[in-house]
């Protein structure tokens, strides 16, 4: 079964939607880094980082309030921060693989993301994502009507407590704060990958440590935590809505196709131009699944001179709100549904 399709000529409705047939030859157009803004975008949102962390210390106990209003856009520099590693790990922000990595590593430990391991969870991810047959690699665990009426008692209240908001945003960022420390051998997770986990909690223990005895662990603890927090919180939502959503697309494997699932399989989250920047426009993100090589500052050209583009179903916050109570795959008529829509079925 080919991965990438050659066609893709309709959109949800049914409309043709452009010369599909050469959307490599689209994508390619918008393909490989500009090295002065990049090099641009990694120092300035670096330093609007570290300067906002600086001024939350400085005014923790001078103007408290100031510090927690500045936890919002710490939160928002973050999110940035690991934007550029999501763009490393795709190689599309720099052209030179080694600096491209490395710079990969250092905005990993700062949003304490295993760099390696995460970029080849999220590889499978890209190569999977809308396949009945090929879940559970980097995506939120979902699983079909059928699935859900054969699991126990005890098995569909598990699932119903991890499907329900208050958990995955809730919880989901102790995953990456936690359960990222540790990881075992899986498909995602080889020796190279298990090698960088170590290395990153070291240099994250090092860093740490630096902190701690530059500041205190008090400044620590009420400046980055919360900022952190609520950065991951943004993440897991964003990456929530970004497949998640009413007319999702889902196919067994025999007739899943790359660029569908792409385009048609990833939401566009229209978002405001300030959260769009703290974001590195990933709410384009069929843009993305097609081209995971544009770079994030490329996204929102592609989106625009491009008719294949307009296929992707839209999604504002609002909508993106409401997804959330979104938790089956529904075979039948082809839709996410919430749970109580199975209980009026039944």
């Amino acid at each position: 079964m080919n991965t990438e399709p050659e066609k893709l000529n309709s959109d949800l409705s049914g409309r043709p939607v452009s010369p599909v047939s050469d959307w490599r030859k689209i994508v390619a157009r918008y393909q490989g880094s500009h090295v002065g803004r990049s090099l641009f975008q990694l120092v300035t949102t670096l330093g609007l980082l570290v300067g906002t962390l600086i001024a939350m210390h400085r005014m923790l106990h001078v103007e408290t309030w100031v510090t927690i209003v500045l936890i919002v856009p710490a939160a928002g520099f973050i999110i940035r921060t690991f934007i550029i590693m999501h763009d490393c790990s795709h190689g599309s922000f720099l052209p030179w693989p080694k600096v491209n990595d490395a710079v990969g590593f250092v905005t990993g430990v700062l949003t304490l993301t295993p760099y390696s391991q995460w970029r080849r969870e999220h590889a499978l991810h890209h190569a999977s994502s809308g396949d009945l047959d090929r879940r559970g690699n980097g995506d939120v665990t979902t699983i079909t009507v059928r699935e859900y009426l054969a699991l126990s008692r005890f098995e569909r209240f598990r699932y119903r407590i991890f499907r329900n908001p208050a958990v995955l945003l809730g919880l989901g960022p102790l995953h990456m704060m936690v359960l990222q420390r540790f990881r075992s051998r899986s498909k995602a997770t080889g020796s190279m990958q298990l090698w960088n986990v170590w290395m990153t909690n070291i240099a994250i223990a090092g860093l740490i440590a630096t902190l701690v005895i530059a500041t205190s662990a008090q400044s620590l603890l009420i400046i980055y935590l919360p900022a952190y927090y609520l950065a991951t919180m943004a993440g897991v939502w964003l990456f929530y809505v970004q497949h998640q959503f009413e007319d999702a697309y889902w196919e067994s494997h025999e007739n899943w196709d790359y660029a569908t699932a792409a385009v048609q399989g990833s939401s566009h989250l229209r978002l405001p131009r300030v959260l769009q920047w703290f974001t590195g426009s990933i709410g384009l993100h069929h843009v993305h699944h097609l081209g995971p090589r544009i770079p994030n500052y490329r996204l929102q050209r592609a989106h625009d001179e491009n008719p294949i583009f307009h296929a992707a179903p839209v999604m504002t916050i609002k909508m993106g709100v409401r997804a959330l109570m979104l938790t089956l795959y529904d075979e039948q008529n082809r839709q996410m549904i919430r749970f109580k829509d199975l209980r009026k079925k039944s």
